[in-house]
Parts: C-alpha cells; structure tokens; sequence
C-alpha cells in the first residue's frame, strides 16, 4: 500500500514525498483512513512506528479542506497535548513538514521558557495548538489560549502523561473542551487507569492496536556486552573506537552519570553533549539541534529522552546503564530502528544489572545476543543481599561524613581569620 492509497490530499502528499514517504507503517495504515472518516481513535503503538504522521496528516487534511469551504479568521481549531516539551517541539515540527503546502499554521506552547515568544505566535493566529499541559493551563487562566473552537483534540503518550502527575491537569483541559469535537488518543500502554481516561475523552472509539511495548521492532538488532562496574567507561571507549557507529543515542540512569559521561567522551575528543531534566531548555534544544545536524557523535541522554526525542534515521542506542524497568528498555532502544529502518542497540551489563538483563529478555521473548571477545569481560559476581547491606551502610556512612566535613568547611569560610587571612 502507498500513500496514495489512504485517500489523502495532494498538497499532503506532496509533502510526504519530499521527506521520502512511500509506504505508510502499519498504524499509519489503519489509522489515517479512520480518523479522515471521523471517527475518535484508540490507538496502542508503542514509540517509533510513526503515530505522530498518523494524527498529523489527517488532521491537516481536515483542516485545509475545512479552510477551504470557510475562509474565517483563524482560530485554534486543533490541540494536540503531550507530556513532555522536547515531543511537543517535534510534533509541531512535524505539522509543519507534512503541511507545507497547506496553508496550515501551527505553534508550540511548554513551560521552562518565557512566554513571550509563544504569546506572540498565539496572538497571530493558529489553527493548531500544541502544548504541554501545564503551560496551556497557564495561558488558558490568563485568557489567552481559548478551547471553544477544538475540532480536533489529541492526547499523545498518554500513560506517560499519567507517570508524571498530570491527570488532574488532563482533566481540567478536557472539560474545557466543545462537546462536539473529534478526539484521537494514543498510548504505548493500555493499564486500567488509562482505559478508564479514554471513555472520558472518547466517542464510540474504534481501537488501533500495532506492536506492543513488549516487541522491539524486527529492524533493530541487540548486542550485549558482560563487564565489571569498573570497567564500563573503558568498554565504552573501545565500542566507539569503531568509527561506523557515527550518531550514537547512549542511556544514563542518573543525571550526575549522564555529565560525567559527556566529560569523559569529550576528553577523548569525541564530540558530545549530556541532555536532562536538570539541563536549560535552550542547552536542550542546542544539544539535540547539533546532534540532529551531525554536529556531535554522542548525545547522553537519562530516560526523559526515551520517549520524546524522535532523530530521523537514528541507528545506534547504547545503554551505559541497564535499566531495572523492562519496557523502558524497549522505549529506549526503539528510538533507532524508526518507520522500518535498521537499529542496532548496544548494552553494557555490569554484574548487579544481570537479573535486570534477564527480566528484559523474558519480557520482549528473546535472547539478547552476548559479545564474548570482548577486552573487558564480566569477571566480578554480583553481590549477595548481606554484601548490599554492607555496601550501602558503608554508603550512607561515606555520603554523611562527607557532608559533615563540607558544612564544617563552609562554618570555617565564614569566620572572622578566614576573612581577614583573604582580605
């Protein structure tokens, strides 16, 4: 099946084909017929088989032949509500590739930034609003942003959206919304708590189901490295040696790991940039602006990036840190291997993330495939649940005496000889 075929309008078309779309993925092909129909949508996909193009063309194709019909002012006739503000940037990015030849105007709203900027865009007239949701509600409550026009709503990643506390904030945007609308709801998980959010939002939906979270696309191919936790930077520095692995996504379970990790690539001279809750959204934007462009070979990422970074032919993804939840696994590694490319994932096992490793492969019903002639093999067990105890006494005892000695450090800095000794 082509594009062609899902009856979708020339201008769109147009656009598809100039980012080298032929053949739509499977939630392409049997959401976009739907939701050009009218209908509200359930949709189960996990990350990386394209749902964003699934909502975005039929909606823009709705809103040009809508325009068409009546040339009114614009007004914001569609919302698409995400969780995170890198996935809400990309999403409106991508409203703006596929509707380049419509006439379609989009902007993005998120908190961590001034409003300034977004204001005057919302000022000038949109006709589809992407936000996050507690900067819509912001602006929503400075009467700013209106809701009374939605046609067409969209909840996207909506059990991450309910991960991260924002129900009561869903909840709020929704009862703002016209009765009337058509709504489209997408999540990678289906648990209660989100089946019971979609009869809210939802009309009759008719459910689209593709690749539960726990398959990893076929196109991404998984390799295992075994080592000792003090050997995982080493290992690190060996993999890139290959030169092949060009654009490289690398997981940090921590913020901290994810600097150090950067720090340490960058004093090998190779091009890197850490991204993190913790991290500006200009620094962000900067950091995954340059490795889009090739700019830098690494990006170092903790999981805030695992579901909202979308790199177009992305093939590698290195977890530096085994994750001990599964499926994050499975969003992790399927930012390579997108829309039916090859993806290679690469993991670096230290001995207390063993179990983790065999949790993941009962999960997604698949030996991982393990790299033996590797120079820094797994020597070390992991530890006995006494040595745990151990080591995080030891742990707890190191972290108070450390601090102790900095405040006594800071009292001191504060005296009257340490002033005048600096004056």
């Amino acid at each position: 099946m082509q594009f062609e075929d899902l009856k979708i309008i020339e201008p769109i078309i147009k656009a598809l084909k100039e980012e080298n779309y032929s053949v739509p993925t499977s939630i392409q092909e049997k959401a976009i017929p739907l939701i050009i129909n009218r209908n509200d949508v359930l949709g189960s996909a996990q990350t990386g088989t394209g749902k964003t193009a699934a909502f975005a063309v039929p909606i823009l194709q709705h809103l040009f032949l809508d325009r068409k019909q009546n040339n009114s002012p614009r007004k914001i006739n569609a919302l698409i509500i995400t969780p995170t503000r890198e996935l809400a940037i990309q999403i409106a990015e991508s409203f703006s590739v596929y509707g380049k030849y419509t006439g379609i105007k989009n902007t993005v709203i998120f908190g961590g930034v001034k409003q300034g900027k977004q204001t005057d865009a919302l000022r000038r007239g949109v006709d589809i609003l992407v936000a996050t949701p507690g900067r819509l509600l912001d602006l929503m409550n400075q009467n700013i942003v209106s809701l009374k026009d939605i046609e067409y709503f969209v909840l996207d990643e909506a059990d991450r959206m309910l991960d991260m506390g924002f129900i009561h904030d869903i909840k709020k945007i929704i009862a703002e919304l016209p009765r009337k609308r058509q709504s489209l709801f997408f999540s990678a998980t289906m648990p209660n708590n989100i089946v019971v959010l979609s009869k809210k939002i939802l009309n009759n939906p008719i459910k689209v189901e593709v690749s539960a979270v726990s398959s990893p696309a076929d196109t991404i191919h998984q390799y295992l490295y075994y080592t000792n936790k003090s050997n995982k930077k080493k290992l690190l520095l060996y993999i890139l040696e290959d030169e092949r692995i060009d654009q490289v996504l690398l997981f940090s379970k921590t913020k901290h790991g994810a600097d150090k990790i950067a720090r340490l690539l960058k004093k090998e001279k190779i091009k890197s940039a850490a991204i993190h809750g913790d991290k500006a959204q200009n620094q962000r934007q900067t950091a995954l602006k340059q490795f889009k462009n090739g700019e830098i070979r690494v990006l170092v990422a903790t999981d805030i990036a695992a579901r909202g970074i979308d790199i177009e032919k992305l093939k590698y993804v290195i977890n530096f840190d085994i994750p001990n939840i599964s499926e994050t696994y499975v969003h992790r590694i399927g930012r390579s291997g997108r829309a039916g490319d090859e993806g290679v994932s690469i993991s670096i096992c230290e001995p207390e993330e063993n179990a983790y490793i065999k949790d993941i492969e009962k999960l997604i019903k698949q030996k991982i495939e393990t790299i033996n002639d590797s120079p820094f093999p797994q020597t070390e067990k992991p530890m006995t649940a006494k040595e745990k105890q151990v080591f995080e006494k030891e742990k707890t005892k190191r972290k108070q005496e450390y601090f102790a000695a900095r405040n006594k450090s800071k009292k001191n800095t504060n005296s009257p000889t340490f002033n005048r000794k600096n004056n």
